[in-house]
């Protein structure tokens, strides 16, 4: 993972979050600035097993209990995911919804 420090990433977390818009996401997209020891960045090591590292990507901290998958991604995610469907009366109708990516740049 330090390998991708300083590029593009796509981190997907194992929980959904709120931004600062109020909006619930579910993975955070921008540039890998870091990966820190909690003892190091709060001071204090956390009593959770995989709590104990952190990565910073763009302005947000990743717990790494949170972190379940991270790649490189130079490219910015669309803002729409395309092509999501409901079933309703035995119909499939499809819809376009916003992204759950958080963009933090």
């Amino acid at each position: 993972m330090l390998s991708l420090v300083g590029k593009k990433v796509l981190v997907t977390t194992q929980n959904w979050f709120y931004g600062p818009d109020g909006i619930q996401y579910r993975a955070v997209w921008g540039t890998l600035n870091s990966v820190n020891d909690a003892g190091k960045m709060l001071g204090f090591i956390p009593n959770r097993a995989h709590a104990n590292w952190y990565l910073i990507v763009g302005a947000m901290s990743i717990m790494g209990c949170q972190a379940m998958y991270v790649l490189e991604c130079p490219e910015r995610p669309p803002a729409i995911a395309k092509n999501d469907y409901t079933i309703k009366d035995d119909e499939l109708k499809y819809f376009d919804r916003p992204s759950p990516i958080y963009i933090t740049e």
